[in-house]
């Protein structure tokens, strides 16, 4: 059944193409698939079209160090990568300013009219530390945009991390922090290493930090699971007065870098389940920014799958979908460590 018609952004600059990275996984036809399906599906007629500017220095800093800014200013002009995984061009630094700028401007957008956004941006943040880029990323574009929600006025953030490679950086970011509750599932284990299910937060932050570690070929049943039984009570609880995904669509079969086996329609429930906790907490406002997700036609399907839940579609499975043995132990694990700090019954 249709929903109501919520009003939706896409945030998107072409010069977000010139990162280029040649054969790389993080490479700029990504981004050209998903415009492209866009296209074909009629759902770009259905957006509000930003184009972002730039983020400042300042703005960088909410999260990384001068001197961590200055290098990848100094790599980019000599074209050094960052480590082996993150590449530069002499256009990176400008783009990562520019991709910092699309998660501001993806949550300005709901600040103001539009209830959900969607930046398009590249390259990737959420594994970016505050003196180090690594995994694809420079800046970690999720973290400055939480950080500037709460300058205008957004105390209380939930961040939602669904890529399939823990989000380190955002973690790190926000550890000690009990204003941002982050929440991320992801393969374990897995690249970068991170994000096992004791990893709680610290000191006035414990509590605030919900990692859900999901064995290897996990598909749409376990993510849905972890989401229903995990997420939508602690949000709820949490009261976010906004939400922000990391909408890394790297867990899709056959994505190349995991070994999920999510679908397209998959990211489109986890979707329609983040919008039913901003409706019910903070009018519905919800911002998402692209991570990962190395299939180009997967990616392209997945993001259309999320964008219909953002404008309304209810992509709720009809059936209750069972998770597997394997992923029922790591939730239950997850829940009694949990269970510390909120009540999952």
């Amino acid at each position: 059944m249709p929903g109501n018609t919520k009003q939706c952004g896409i945030i998107y600059h072409p010069d977000y193409l010139k990162h280029e990275t040649g054969a790389h996984p993080e490479r700029k036809e990504r981004l050209l698939s998903i415009l492209s399906r866009l296209g074909e599906s009629g759902m770009l007629e259905r957006l509000t079209c930003i184009e972002p500017k730039a983020a400042s220095i300042s703005e960088l800093r909410y999260v990384h160090t001068v001197e961590y800014i200055e290098k990848v200013k100094q790599y980019s002009e000599q074209e050094r990568p960052l480590d082996p995984d993150t590449r530069l061009c002499r256009y990176s630094f400008d783009v990562a300013l520019l991709a910092a700028g699309g998660a501001i401007a993806a949550v300005d957008a709901v600040m103001g009219d539009l209830e959900a956004s969607f930046a398009l941006v590249r390259p990737p943040g959420h594994h970016a530390m505050p003196d180090r880029g690594m995994g694809f990323c420079i800046f970690n574009n999720i973290a400055i945009a939480a950080h500037h929600a709460q300058k205008e006025g957004r105390n209380r953030v939930l961040i939602v991390d669904w890529d399939v490679h823990h989000g380190n950086g955002t973690q790190s970011a926000f550890y000690d922090d009990p204003s941002v509750l982050y929440f991320s599932t992801h393969e374990y284990p897995h690249f970068p290493g991170t994000g096992w299910l004791d990893e709680v937060g610290k000191e006035e932050g414990e509590g605030y930090n919900i990692n859900v570690p999901l064995p290897a070929g996990t598909g749409d049943a376990g993510f849905i699971a972890a989401f229903r039984e995990i997420l939508v009570p602690a949000a709820l609880e949490f009261l976010p007065d906004l939400i922000l995904i990391s909408a890394g669509q790297d867990g899709c079969a056959n994505d190349g870098l995991a070994r999920m086996r999510m679908t397209p329609a998959g990211f489109g429930a986890l979707a329609s389940i983040v919008t039913s906790i901003a409706d019910k907490t903070c009018g519905g406002k919800t911002a998402a920014l692209l991570e990962g997700g190395y299939d180009p036609g997967m990616l392209a399907e997945s993001v259309t799958s999320i964008l219909e839940a953002f404008t309304g579609k209810d992509i709720t499975p009809d059936e209750n979908p069972v998770p597997d043995s394997a992923v029922r132990e790591r939730l239950d694990e997850v829940k009694k460590i949990q269970g510390k700090y909120r009540d999952f019954r």
